[in-house]
């Protein structure tokens, strides 16, 4: 029963991902689609937080649905930190982002491997203690990229 889902969202990653490659037309269209995704995503992830924290009441299918559009969106803003996005739009982003790509590429990849086999199977399996479990390991990875390369 899990398989059409994952052969889905599998292939929606697929798709975002070919068409998010593309160039945009401006630096400014670019830092708005990275601030969009990590928008959409930090949201979804808060609600599994609030859930995991005991703010929101657990609903597993909740959990489950938050969890698959992180597992989704934590592969689309990367394309928006093409080079000479680092200036222009009011952003949060270090310039160490451009300085330093294979740690910052290297953070991404970490949070969207903690995403995909932590925190989704977590969401997905219906236990609120092993949402617990997976939410903060998968909290930290995002939190180890913004201590390096995100303003405070």
């Amino acid at each position: 029963m899990k398989t059409p889902v994952i052969v889905s969202l599998a292939l929606a990653a697929s798709l975002v991902s070919l068409s998010a490659s593309a160039e945009f037309a401006k630096s400014e269209d670019a830092i708005k689609y990275r601030q969009s995704a990590l928008t959409v995503m930090g949201t979804h992830f808060a609600r599994l937080g609030a859930m995991a924290n005991g703010k929101l009441p657990y609903d597993a299918a909740q959990a489950a649905r938050n969890a698959e559009v992180v597992a989704l969106v934590s592969h689309l803003p990367w394309a928006g930190f093409a080079p000479g996005t680092d200036k222009g739009r009011e952003s949060a982003a270090r310039p160490e982002i451009w300085q330093e790509q294979a740690k910052f590429k290297d953070r991404a990849d970490k949070m969207q491997t903690a995403v995909a086999e932590r925190l989704l199977p977590a969401a997905r399996s219906g236990n609120l203690d092993q949402l617990k479990a997976a939410f903060g390991p998968t909290a930290q990875s995002c939190k180890a990229c913004h201590d390096d390369f995100r303003r405070r």
